[in-house]
């Protein structure tokens, strides 16, 4: 028996993303959600848990073994849903979407991770960069069915390609993110709005947040933390081939196995989607006033418990749900 404990209280369609996909999902009581803005280490939390549950280090395809279930364009719903259906395995299944447009049951497990925005932007640069012309006609195409997303394509144009340049990539994003209207049917919700629908449920038991920081700085003991939030027993003589396959030179090297739709969808492939795991390179990118614009926006929107966490990790700022605001 599952209970609902929350239904989502909005509705969240993107160019690529449609909320109502949830609509369809039969939970176990056992689910696991892995939920992120994008560039945050989604794959890596998904090759974590795919390690856990199966116990061993031999390299799968996420996208059959945790499927991305609000992305319209992978599969149809009906064939995620019947992937989902038909798993024997502990499921685990992936979302981009803000945590009040996914449906919230008491007994399932959701994942958050989060990553300094500035580092996620430069990332999410790359990966948009690198997404072969195809994807985009795709999503075009599905899109294309929906009256209301060819109202808003009358009323605000296309999708913006993104820009080459690194800093004028982000300066398009942070002036998203600055904009008096972030919440409107087709718009991705900027970062900033985004985290704290997550934050603001960080108390729930059900619910842990995890960060890019705590990941790399202390790897084994965080996936013993997930472990342990998700109720699974690894032996202990187990835990570092585990690891070892978790370490970002494995996945690299792993790529194509575990990120095949890469081969599809990047030019460069899998090794392009799994790129470099690094931090800081905003800092040779953004000009101080450039970055002067994200601390600002993180003063307004976020308490400084949740700045500190969003820029540091739980090892800098400290365990999310001790934190009093």
């Amino acid at each position: 028996m599952v209970t609902m404990a929350r239904p989502p209280t909005r509705e969240y369609r993107t160019f690529i993303m449609d909320s109502h996909r949830w609509d369809g999902l039969e939970p176990r009581s056992d689910d696991i959600v892995i939920c992120t803005y994008p560039k945050c280490g989604t794959t890596w939390t998904q090759r974590i848990v795919d390690l856990l549950i199966f116990q061993t280090p031999k390299p799968r395809a996420v996208v059959d073994t945790a499927p991305w279930v609000d992305a319209m364009i992978f599969h149809s719903n009906e064939e995620d849903l019947a992937t989902l259906a038909a798993q024997k395995h502990r499921r685990f299944m992936k979302t981009h979407m803000p945590f009040d447009a996914v449906p919230f049951w008491e007994e399932v497990k959701y994942l958050h991770v989060a990553r300094d925005g500035r580092d996620a932007c430069m990332s999410f640069h790359n990966h948009m960069l690198n997404m072969r012309p195809e994807v985009r006609a795709r999503a075009i195409a599905e899109n294309m069915k929906d009256e209301r997303f060819i109202a808003a394509l009358a009323e605000r144009g296309p999708p913006k390609p993104p820009a080459e340049d690194l800093r004028t990539f982000y300066l398009d994003w942070i002036e998203t993110a600055e904009a008096e209207v972030t919440e409107a049917w087709g718009l991705e919700l900027p970062f900033f709005e985004f985290e704290t629908t997550y934050w603001r449920e960080r108390r729930r038991p059900n619910v842990l947040l995890v960060h890019y920081n705590d990941l790399k700085a202390d790897l084994a003991g965080e996936m013993a933390r997930i472990a342990a939030f998700l109720d699974i027993e690894a032996p202990a003589s187990l835990m570092p081939s585990l690891v070892g396959a978790a370490g970002f030179d494995s996945m690299k090297r792993d790529a194509a196995a575990i990120v095949p739709m890469g081969e599809e969808f990047f030019a460069g492939g899998a090794t392009q989607f799994i790129y470099k795991g690094t931090n800081g390179r905003w800092r040779d990118v953004l000009t101080d006033e450039d970055v002067a614009r994200y601390e600002a926006l993180a003063r307004r929107k976020w308490t400084p418990s949740q700045a500190a966490w969003i820029a540091n990790g739980r090892l800098a700022a400290g365990e999310p749900r001790e934190l009093l605001d």
